[in-house]
């Protein structure tokens, strides 16, 4: 599952899988490997079974025994961390009870209000080109730059974060990725105990729950990495259907049809949930050892034939897409409103973009989670990159920033700026922008 091959057309794997059975043995990344349950009903029954299954990675015996080694491109993704994702029963509700209340004060009025801003500050930048990578360019940035405004991060930790979860998401030495994230969410957490916001981390804080340093910080990158890489690929996703010659965009797709779409089809996060039987099990004449990675293939379980009548209304309680049973992902309807916004966006900006080369050119991301394109490059006529200076209230003087290159993400500056100039990040350079 981490080859191009499987990358370039995962559902010709899930349906040889599903005629020899409801699940089958593959390797996630060399040496480890796991079970994929590509059968609809298995995949719901194995997510709302609590009782012969656990989703607390310390029952991977080939990790706790040293098989699977530290470094490798899937542990940052599959090893056991103390959040609402990876624990069960009491520990689990509290845990859970914290992040879905935090969540709940984020209304929509507000998602779309922080996000955007952000667009225009991201369409600005390749507005005068003609060409860009909505992927790289623009759908992998605006949930980054999004959350760093939900969570409430300052210019600094936001430039690093930026830059680290996106390191993690690209496999860019993910160890180290995944320990600077963890540096910036420990300030950001001193610093919100200090002067707390109106932000998803102080309410994380405040919380009766009581969640300690440590807990927090957990549930900070549960929240964001479980929100980053699949908004980016479902924005890119549905981008993609919008844009192609066969998704009829000329005849009248909406945004909303092309994101239920794209849920059904091309589920911006393929294969995941992993589980791990208490017991050994037995799934429909496939045997699962227990302490083995259950892993569950929500692209596989949608393209069941078996769910040919939903599918074809594209019901949206139907689809395993958001998942199902206690850890169901609670943040459907932000996650929603997001993608909504930034297609919109740039669509409206951008009202003849048009794909550059062929759907059938384009690359998908190889890795065992996603289903991810590698770019998406497109044209269109350059228009001047005004859109931030709209939206900017009158009392703000700062002049518009010079374009920043596409494709890399700035680091953070120096607190010795004095001394050494360090180019500013996204993050900062937007918040610079928007500042009164």
């Amino acid at each position: 599952m981490h080859t191009a091959e499987f990358a370039a057309d995962p559902h010709a794997a899930y349906d040889k899988m599903r005629a020899e059975g409801p699940a089958a043995p593959v390797e996630l990344a060399p040496g480890v490997d796991a079970t994929l349950v590509v059968d609809y009903q298995t995949a719901r029954s194995v997510l709302q079974n609590t009782t012969d299954f656990s989703k607390d990675a310390r029952h991977w015996k080939a990790l706790m025994e040293g098989r699977i080694a530290l470094d490798s491109p899937v542990v940052p993704m599959m090893a056991f961390r103390p959040n609402a994702m990876f624990t069960d029963g009491t520990v689990h509700l509290r845990l859970r009870k914290a992040v879905t209340d935090s969540l709940d004060r984020l209304n929509i009025g507000r998602i779309r209000r922080d996000a955007e801003p952000i667009a225009a500050f991201l369409i600005d930048q390749f507005s005068e080109r003609g060409r860009a990578d909505l992927l790289n360019d623009y759908a992998k940035l605006l949930p980054l730059l999004l959350f760093n405004k939900l969570f409430g991060c300052p210019a600094g930790i936001g430039d690093r974060l930026t830059t680290s979860m996106s390191a993690m998401f690209d496999g860019r030495d993910a160890l180290k990725a995944s320990e600077d994230i963890t540096t910036c969410l420990m300030e950001l957490i001193a610093l919100k105990r200090r002067e707390p916001g109106d932000d998803v981390t102080s309410w994380l804080i405040q919380h009766p729950a009581g969640l300690n340093d440590e807990e927090l910080k957990d549930q900070l990158v549960m929240m964001m990495g479980a929100g980053v890489e699949p908004e980016r690929n479902l924005i890119g996703n549905a981008l993609l259907l919008l844009l192609s010659g066969s998704s009829s965009r000329g005849a009248g797709m909406l945004p909303e049809e092309a994101v239920d779409h794209v849920l059904w089809n091309n589920s911006p996060i393929a294969n995941y949930a992993t589980h791990y039987p208490l017991r050994d099990v037995d799934l429909g004449g496939v045997r699962v050892e227990a302490g083995t990675p259950l892993m569950i293939s929500f692209g596989g379980a949608n393209s069941d034939p078996a769910l040919g009548a939903a599918r074809e209304s594209l019901s949206k309680g139907a689809h395993l897409a958001w998942g199902a049973g206690p850890h169901a992902c609670p943040a459907k309807s932000p996650a929603t409103v997001i993608s909504l916004t930034a297609i919109e966006a740039v669509l409206n900006a951008l009202p003849d973009l048009a794909l550059d080369v062929s759907a059938e050119e384009l690359q998908w991301r190889p890795g065992p989670f996603h289903r991810a394109l590698a770019t998406l490059p497109v044209r269109f006529t350059p228009t001047p990159g005004t859109r931030v200076a709209a939206l900017r209230t009158p009392a703000s003087t700062t002049p518009r920033p010079r374009t920043i290159a596409p494709s890399h993400i700035p680091v953070a500056p120096s607190p010795h700026s004095d001394l050494k100039k360090a180019r500013k990040g996204f993050w900062s350079t937007f918040l610079d922008i928007f500042r009164v």
